[in-house]
């Protein structure tokens, strides 16, 4: 088998080597949420300021992101990757030394920036070495790799902040991303096709993925559920720590059922891959995820404000992107195959921008009660919903003009 550029299969490493690429993104996302109330305390910041140390790295990693996958379709993946690396492991530097919000926002974006890299290529490097027959399957697996950074990094970081301090956390997010690096250098070859023409045009290429009925519904629909899940999770680290007054250890305890489930979501879709249409998997997702929210506002605006409360809807907010997301992807990449690194580079964006929007506004409406969480997500978990309709409705007029159950 010819693998895009390479005249061999790669090594044994490269599968391993290429999951964990994949845990840069939640150094930079969740290993920060049990440090964001503890910075505002040690930086004297306001909830809007602390809200943006956390924000403002979704927003650089989702504009990265539209870079490294038009510039890995021109110039290929291996390269870029090694740069994105790179640049995480100097934001991580500058986070570590931060004496002021300035600092702590250069250095978080340094570190979206370069984790970028990640998911974007790696999903772009998978279509090229697997192809679109093992896509769904492949993405499902690496996406349950994912979940071991959301599983492990919140309570690694509580942890860390309980023994060592808020800066130990960049100091950890230092050498593993240099591990990483070291092994992408040694094991992750160039994927990227020869024979595969470099865009006169990345305007165009984005005008035309976004053009496309078959694909912005799918992006849309990542985005706004991950906008749901993350108002879920940084809502839910400020009540445990100011409402609850719990330690940020316990925190990253509780925080295991949103990993937990998103993994279980991801063992779904391998089994179902091949067997369910895409569109129905993206719809079953979106259902599921505004039926959880519709229950965990229900009992917050009852009054009853427990982790339980908090982390058990989310559970099932995880596991319906997890049951969603490789279909929505997978369907998204196969659009236009000469676009396959823009397709991931808008995925991903459409993923980081939707989370860092929607956590950004309820970080502006915070107020101390549950109020704001239960609006934010009810927006978020119902265009959700909206998206997954369009494909899907779309999908059962072909089956129904084509004569089909």
């Amino acid at each position: 088998m010819q693998f895009g550029m390479t005249s061999h299969p790669p090594s044994r490493l490269f599968a391993p080597v290429l999951a964990s690429i994949s845990l840069i993104g939640p150094m930079v996302i969740h290993l920060y949420f049990p440090v964001i109330p503890v910075v505002k305390i040690a930086l004297r910041l306001s909830d809007a300021e602390a809200q943006l140390t956390f924000s403002i790295a979704l927003f650089c990693m989702a504009f990265a992101t539209l870079a490294y996958g038009a510039l890995s379709d021109r110039y290929g993946r291996r390269r870029l990757m090694l740069s994105g690396l790179s640049i995480f492991l100097f934001g991580s530097v500058f986070a570590f030394a931060a004496e002021s919000i300035a600092m702590m926002v250069i250095g978080r974006s340094l570190q979206a920036i370069g984790a970028a890299c990640g998911v974007t290529l790696v999903r772009a490097i998978a279509s090229d070495v697997y192809g679109p027959g093992q896509l769904v399957k492949v993405i499902a697996y690496l996406t349950m790799f994912y979940t071991l950074g959301p599983m492990i990094s919140p309570m690694v970081g509580g942890l860390l902040i309980d023994t060592l301090g808020w800066r130990s956390v960049f100091g950890f997010a230092l050498v593993v991303g240099s591990l990483i690096l070291a092994g992408a250098y040694a094991a992750i070859p160039e994927t990227r096709s020869a024979e595969r023409p470099a865009q006169a045009s990345f305007l165009r290429g984005y005008r035309e993925l976004l053009g496309s009925i078959r694909f912005s519904p799918f992006v849309l629909q990542t985005g706004f559920s991950t906008g749901t899940f993350l108002t879920i999770a940084t809502a839910s680290s400020a009540f445990m720590k100011e409402l609850l007054d719990r330690p940020s250890f316990e925190f990253g305890l509780y925080f295991l059922l949103f990993p937990l489930g998103f993994l279980f979501g991801s063992f779904i879709s391998t089994r179902l891959s091949g067997r369910v249409v895409n569109e129905t998997m993206v719809m079953t997702g979106a259902t599921l995820s505004l039926a959880s929210v519709a229950v965990q506002s229900g009992f917050l605006l009852s009054g009853h404000v427990t982790p339980l409360v908090l982390f058990v809807p989310g559970f099932f907010v995880t596991m319906a992107q997890g049951l969603s997301l490789p279909f929505g992807q997978a369907a998204a990449l196969a659009v236009n195959p000469k676009l396959v690194g823009m397709a991931a580079g808008l995925g991903v964006f459409m993923q980081n921008f939707g989370g860092a929007v929607f956590s950004q506004l309820y970080g502006l409406l915070s107020n101390g009660t549950p109020g704001p969480l239960v609006l934010t997500t009810a927006i978020t978990a119902m265009l959700s919903l909206i998206c997954a309709m369009i494909p899907f409705v779309m999908m059962l007029r072909a089956r129904s003009k084509a004569g089909l159950p």
